[in-house]
């Protein structure tokens, strides 16, 4: 009589929470949002989540931050949200690096395609071949004939083992028949101040943050990974183009909770993203960071975006022979 006076009461509980979800997620948000951006600031990952939180801010009513999370290919910041409570007040920015890291790293901490609420893709840009002012390469295949009279002795930066920028380097190398040595650098912030120093002579980092050093001159751009030249770099030739045939290498970025975040709160996500990246001003400030407003129509088509990228990006960390150094 017990045991099913408890289950009565389980069942009655389990009712009273589903009938609860659109409670929750009419109040949603009434406290600040986290929005967890597993790069260091200034990159890539960092310029659309800092525009898209302000205008989270302005709409919600209340604060949406930006939490930079750096550290071992975006894993560290997204078991942190992989483990928050699935309450809609801690968010990811998550991207491609994601399943490259998924593919890189066997003993991760969660599932990165179950352990996650798909929200909706946000941005998609290439990125970009620097180089510092000071090695004699103006184009890729000037930089390839470098490489090859000098094997191992030009140093590339990314912004860490397992990021997209060490994969499309990996790859660059492969396809290019070279040797380059991959430095990693915790975060695309330092990776890049050690670029315009001259510490290290190559990058393959994000056209966003990079557009200020290449039309200052500090960087020399020689190609977009992409397999259409970015708008903002229109005298930029593609890989391809310059010389690698069947090259393309596009970053993407995107908003995913918790696992188990109520559906009401996905959806209201979701709409309110959409309302904003449709806004010709959002569209102007990302396109000024290189950046192109991407998304899908329901939280389910992302869902399925992720499966493929995760088969697809694996696929060329195999064909690339990165590993985590």
């Amino acid at each position: 009589m017990f045991l099913a006076s408890n289950r009565w009461q389980l069942i009655a509980y389990a009712v009273v929470a589903t009938l609860a979800q659109p409670v929750l997620a009419q109040n949603y948000p009434n406290r600040p949002i986290r929005l967890v951006v597993p790069f260091s600031p200034g990159g890539a990952a960092d310029v659309p989540g800092r525009i898209l939180t302000q205008k989270m801010s302005e709409a919600f009513g209340q604060q949406v931050v930006v939490d930079n999370r750096p550290g071992a290919g975006s894993t560290i910041g997204a078991e942190q949200v992989a483990k928050a409570p699935p309450d809609g007040y801690t968010l990811l920015t998550i991207s491609n690096t994601h399943f490259v890291s998924a593919a890189l790293y066997k003993k991760l901490a969660y599932d990165s395609i179950g352990d996650f609420a798909p929200v909706t893709q946000v941005t998609s840009a290439p990125n970009v071949i620097v180089v510092h002012p000071s090695l004699p390469a103006r184009t890729v295949k000037e930089l390839i004939a470098l490489a090859k009279a000098r094997p191992g002795k030009i140093d590339y930066a990314s912004s860490g083992n397992g990021s997209t920028q060490h994969l499309t380097g990996a790859l660059f190398t492969k396809m290019a028949g070279i040797s380059m040595t991959h430095i990693p650098y915790r975060g695309s912030g330092p990776a890049t101040a050690d670029l315009i120093s001259g510490q290290v002579t190559v990058g393959f980092p994000g056209i966003a943050g990079m557009l200020p050093q290449i039309k200052s001159g500090r960087l020399r751009a020689l190609a977009v990974t992409s397999a259409r030249r970015s708008p903002e770099l229109p005298e930029v030739p593609t890989v391809a183009e310059a010389g690698i045939k069947g090259y393309d290498v596009t970053a993407w970025f995107g908003v995913a909770g918790p696992k188990g975040m109520p559906r009401d709160i996905v959806i209201k996500l979701h709409t309110e993203l959409l309302r904003i990246l449709k806004n010709p001003d959002v569209q102007r400030l990302l396109l000024n960071a290189g950046q192109e407003v991407a998304w899908q129509e329901t939280p389910e088509l992302f869902g399925e975006m992720l499966k493929v990228e995760a088969t697809k990006w694996a696929r060329m960390v195999e064909t690339s022979g990165a590993t985590v150094n």
